[in-house]
């Protein structure tokens, strides 16, 4: 596996981290039920994978707190519920959302098919500069694939979202993809604070703000990072 993607070496992002908070980040972990959403924010923020998890009810959130380019950075990250009952409740927490891990079942078409309206959604209730990262759980059940990784990364190129695929149950690529969705969050945060100092509106333009690298998963879990629009980089 590649230990650095895009110049984030994730090992070393293990290290413990310092009191100061530098940033907090609010992320919404959104996706239809059973997709595995509550799993990768459990491996993502304990390292655990729970055999006899139970569906999320309502919304819950955990936090991480991890140092990206040179800034300690918390991680808020909001576990919404999947069921449609909820959506009307959960949408709510979808303001002030930096980021967004976008969640399907790669052994589920109904759960991919389902990823445009999420799409919509958060692009209704969200601020319109998110960062989006599109997920395809469930990457270790490899013979019950339903959703083949071509039509996920035409998606995400077409939505200018980024992409990986992910397994919770043995944890491959949640990292990377958890960090990488982090990194782009603060990028788009320094852009702003230069578009603010050029005189420039928040907003900005949402196809700037939503494209840059995209990740696509090629052989297991190895990453290949193919660039389409970079964000701008500063050191804010």
């Amino acid at each position: 596996m590649n230990e650095e993607m895009n110049g984030v070496d994730v090992k070393n992002h293990q290290e413990n981290v310092p009191e100061k908070i530098d940033y907090v980040f609010k992320v919404v972990v959104i996706g239809d039920s059973a997709v595995g959403k509550t799993q990768i924010l459990s491996r993502f923020t304990k390292n655990e994978f729970c055999f006899d998890s139970k569906s999320t009810i309502g919304v819950e959130f955990q936090t991480r707190t991890v140092p990206i380019k040179n800034k300690v950075i918390k991680a808020q990250i909001w576990d919404t519920a999947g069921q449609e009952r909820y959506r009307a409740v959960t949408s709510a927490y979808y303001r002030g959302a930096l980021g967004a891990m976008l969640v399907y079942d790669i052994t589920k078409r109904q759960s991919f098919d389902h990823v445009a309206r999420w799409v919509e959604e958060l692009r209704a209730h969200a601020d319109n500069s998110i960062v989006i990262m599109l997920i395809g759980n469930k990457a270790d059940l490899v013979d019950l694939r339903a959703v083949p990784t071509e039509d996920a990364v035409e998606f995400a190129e077409d939505q200018g979202l980024f992409f990986a695929e992910t397994s919770a149950l043995s944890g491959d690529n949640v990292e990377k993809a958890f960090f990488k969705l982090l990194e782009e969050i603060y990028g788009v945060i320094c852009k702003k604070s230069l578009g603010c100092g050029n005189g420039k509106s928040n907003g900005g333009d949402r196809a700037t703000a939503l494209k840059g690298s995209k990740i696509e998963l090629i052989a297991g879990s190895d990453l290949e990072i193919s660039e389409m629009k970079k964000l701008s980089s500063c050191t804010c």
